[in-house]
């Protein structure tokens, strides 16, 4: 069944239960997200209890197998779904913790967690009560994973971890963190995954870092000062941990551009709405030749770049969707959400520039989605290795 966009493009990614949950999801949003995302904003974290009300509805870990609690639903449409209605209600940051969990840290230990694990772990998780974040980068590493320097040493039972994470989503309100760490000196087979968890001696919660946008998303830094951790969390075999962050970048990178494209529609909506309303010279301002021009431009590059994620969409639904994809899909969307919020603000005039019209909000937190999940300078270089440049 084909759904429409908030623009009224014509898809057939979806069939009738994603539409289905779509409502259901856009119904959440409107009672238990939009009224509370002013005060999430200001306080740079949302309430825990949007995990559980979340998950009670079948919004969160909806991936956990249902012998532990979740549902077992193994089609990433859905996600899609979520990250799509996220932006379009303009509350994007304010669902970016429940986006961590079912997109970054869950398909970690989907992938790996043996049994003794995921029977410890996964009914909570399946039921909101615990909280997942990814830790990859730190004060002095971004997009180059192989130069992680936090370092866990054998001891005994246990792995001594110290060092430090910055910019982790969900780091304060996380009770599971999966983290990636040096157990060895290669680059690449050096790295392994543990599971750090809330009240492990020696872990510490820096302060939450306030960015210029996406207020509402949890952003901290983590301080490991020899923290000891159960040789039982660690996660999949020691040393394969590059080959782990390799094999999730698809799916947190397919996230973020359905979450940006979705913005990029959401963006030109609010701004047709405008210019068809605001009057200059007698007439509405988008009845000029130049506003006709300009969105005439975002609208066709709205068009095929939504064509070209949906696709990638459906490859990984599939599972054929390959990194350089991912990386493409990340690098289109991001920069034309960027676009389509600065052409709003600037089509809004000084009416853009304020916090009582939401294009605001797009612009400001369109910027961070360029950034993060890899910079899309690194994008840029995926794509251009793959050429065999």
């Amino acid at each position: 069944m084909a759904t429409n966009t908030s623009l009224g493009i014509r898809r057939d990614l979806f069939e009738d239960e994603h539409d289905a949950y779509r409502e259901s999801f856009r119904a959440f949003l409107q009672s238990e997200v939009v009224p509370n995302h002013e005060r999430w904003k200001e306080n740079h974290l949302v309430d825990r209890e949007l995990f559980t009300k979340a998950a009670e509805l079948g919004f969160m870990a909806m991936a956990v197998p249902e012998e532990y609690g979740g549902a077992g639903i193994d089609d990433w449409r859905f996600n899609a779904v979520l990250a799509e209605e996220s932006s379009y209600a303009a509350v994007q940051s304010s669902w970016m913790g429940p986006s961590v969990v079912n997109d970054l840290g869950l398909p970690y230990l989907l992938a790996e967690a043996n049994e003794e694990q995921r029977q410890r772990w996964f009914p909570k998780i399946a039921a909101g009560e615990t909280i997942l974040a990814l830790a990859m980068t730190e004060p002095g590493t971004g997009s180059d994973l192989s130069a992680i320097s936090a370092r866990a040493v054998k001891d005994g039972d246990d792995y001594i971890l110290n060092g430090g994470k910055t910019f982790i989503s969900n780091g304060i309100n996380a009770d599971l963190i999966v983290t990636a760490v040096r157990t060895g000196d290669h680059p690449h087979g050096g790295l392994s995954m543990v599971v750090v968890e809330r009240g492990f001696e020696g872990f510490e919660r820096g302060k939450q870092i306030h960015k210029v946008g996406q207020h509402a998303n949890d952003t901290a830094e983590l301080f490991f000062n020899d923290c000891r951790i159960p040789a039982e969390n660690l996660l999949g075999a020691e040393g394969t941990g590059f080959s782990q962050l390799m094999a999730h970048l698809v799916p947190e990178r397919l996230s973020l551009a359905a979450a940006s494209m979705a913005g990029a529609e959401a963006a030109l909506k609010l701004t047709l709405d405008y210019v068809k309303e605001r009057k200059a010279f007698g007439r509405p301002i988008g009845s000029f030749q130049n506003s006709r021009f300009v969105l005439a431009d975002l609208q066709t590059k709205v068009e095929m770049t939504r064509m070209f994620i949906d696709r990638t969409i459906a490859r990984h639904v599939e599972g054929t969707a390959t990194i350089q994809e991912a990386a493409m899909a990340k690098y289109a969307s991001t920069e034309l959400f960027s676009e389509a919020a600065d052409i709003g603000v600037q089509l809004h005039g000084g009416y853009g520039y304020t916090t009582e019209y939401p294009i605001s909000e797009f612009w400001v937190d369109a910027r961070l989605n360029r950034i993060y999940a890899g910079t899309n300078e690194i994008m840029r270089e995926l794509i251009g290795r793959s050429m065999g440049l």
